[in-house]
């Protein structure tokens, strides 16, 4: 039983330790989300991205800039419905020509990244006409420029918003986290709150552990 309780006290010290170092889980990611428009004016979180989709004549795509999850059950979806009728009813079809229905919602001001403004709360919606063969991103550059895209062609801006970042991981406290440091270090290099409270942990269960096996000894 001596060198139970300290051996016992020492592992949950550790525990606790590794518990309060680790990083906080992401609640999400700050991005534009693409999605194609479904039956009854709902939206499906679509599976190519913008630079491969070539939508039909008459379809609806949408955009939603928000924190939210990559996932289709958990990305905020644009906040209009997919009408196409709506946004290209006033549109008069051309031969050889297709028309396809946009939505781009810039979302909520508690979503914007730091110093920036959302350019409207309404969505916007507009009507784009292309050749056949014409993909979403071209769609979306003939009526929303300018666009911002990353060396991996993730879509980072439409009209211009947001002037800065893209895709970027964020924290459960709403934070951006663009990289982050080795577990346990705080972004200055030196030991993090949690990883101080670990330490203070295992020494005040260690003495614990140590003075119950003396005080059993004797």
């Amino acid at each position: 039983m001596r060198h139970r309780l300290p051996a016992a006290a020492l592992a949950l010290g550790i525990a606790l330790t590794l518990l309060a170092a680790a990083p906080a889980l992401a609640a999400g990611y700050r991005y534009w989300s693409f999605w194609d428009g479904a039956d009854g004016g709902q939206w499906s979180y679509a599976t190519q991205g913008p630079s491969l989709a070539r939508p039909a004549d008459g379809s609806v795509q949408g955009f939603r800039f928000a924190v939210s999850k990559d996932a289709a059950a958990e990305a905020a979806k644009p906040r209009a419905a997919a009408d196409f009728e709506a946004v290209c009813g006033a549109t008069a079809p051309v031969e050889g020509r297709k028309r396809v229905a946009l939505v781009i919602d810039f979302g909520v001001q508690a979503d914007a990244p730091t110093g920036e403004v959302v350019p409207q709360e309404a969505p916007r919606t507009a009507c784009a006409q292309l050749a056949p063969e014409a993909t979403t991103a071209e769609a979306l550059a003939a009526v929303a420029k300018p666009l911002r895209y990353n060396s991996a062609a993730l879509l980072c801006a439409i009209s211009g918003y947001p002037q800065h970042g893209c895709g970027e991981q964020m924290a459960e406290t709403g934070a951006a986290r663009a990289s982050d440091g080795p577990s346990g270090s705080a972004p200055g290099g030196g030991p993090s709150a949690g990883l101080l409270v670990g330490i203070a942990a295992v020494a005040v269960l260690a003495a614990a552990g140590v003075w119950q096996s003396r005080r059993r000894g004797r």
